[in-house]
């Protein structure tokens, strides 16, 4: 009955999207099936290493994200783990061989949550790299299942886009990651002079990593083009809400994307996709 313990280890980490994220479970509804598991394991497995750092204040978060990660290597090295998030992430890094060059960098940026508040360039786009990029890096292996050559030739737009989404998160959630965290990711922001013109700036540095990260999605695998695209387009209509707003109101409220634009996005994404127009 070892099979019921893999579909209970598979459901959590796909109810802890679902709950955590319903633009990215919108997206990985859209790829093919036997991908799935794959995606929401992934998923599951940084959700569960971002709370412990952002909300587990009642506890020694240090502590706990140390034990999380030598559980993580402790699961995939003998392929089993009683936690049912880790055990689906192992059975995907295994299978897809998703290794340490990829998980380390991951828990680094996890760690600099810990204690860092202020970024300069170069630890901003390091962090950048573990919390998001190497997430894309990780998807991108289980979409192109053992193909080397094509996964290599993806990974600089599979890096943008998860720098992009990244970024994204940073812009709409700045109020509670100054508020709540006492963080503040972007190196050229200053609260007390944050303007239009800074805001401009980081916009157009959002876009770039978009605009690179389209031209791979052209290019990926049709079983999960049309589920990747949607969540790209998502992140743009959240990004082109940002910018209609003024940089005051960035700070003040958190931007959102309603559910009826959601499923005009997905609609609209639907459209170009069917009809061969990405």
């Amino acid at each position: 009955m070892f099979e019921l313990f893999e579909k209970t280890s598979a459901v959590c980490s796909k109810a802890t999207t679902n709950i955590y994220s319903t633009s990215f479970s919108l997206g990985i509804r859209m790829i093919a099936k036997d991908y799935r598991w794959a995606i929401y394991g992934i998923y599951g497995f940084v959700r569960l290493a971002d709370e412990i750092v952002d909300t587990f204040e009642r506890n020694d978060k240090a502590e706990l994200l140390e034990k999380f990660k030598r559980d993580t290597y402790e699961a995939i090295e003998k392929g089993i783990s009683l936690n049912p998030i880790l055990y689906t992430f192992q059975k995907v890094a295994n299978q897809y061989n998703i290794g340490k060059d990829l998980i380390e960098p991951f828990f680094e940026s996890m760690e600099a949550d810990l204690h860092k508040k202020e970024y300069n360039k170069q630890s901003y786009n390091e962090y950048i790299y573990g919390s998001a990029e190497v997430v894309g890096l990780m998807c991108l292996k289980v979409f192109c299942d053992g193909d080397e050559n094509q996964c290599n030739s993806l990974k600089a737009p599979a890096r943008a886009l998860g720098a992009a989404f990244q970024k994204v998160n940073f812009l709409r959630d700045i109020k509670s990651d100054v508020e709540d965290r006492g963080r503040i990711y972007f190196p050229t922001l200053d609260l007390r002079q944050f303007d239009e013109l800074t805001k401009a700036e980081i916009i157009e540095d959002v876009k770039q990593d978009f605009r690179e990260a389209y031209e791979g999605i052209k290019r990926l695998p049709i079983s999960c083009r049309f589920g990747v695209y949607t969540s790209y387009r998502y992140y743009l209509r959240l990004l082109e809400k940002i910018e209609r707003v003024n940089a005051k109101e960035i700070l003040e409220n958190r931007i959102r994307v309603a559910n009826a634009e959601k499923m005009a996005v997905l609609a609209k994404s639907f459209f170009r996709f069917k009809f061969n127009a990405l």
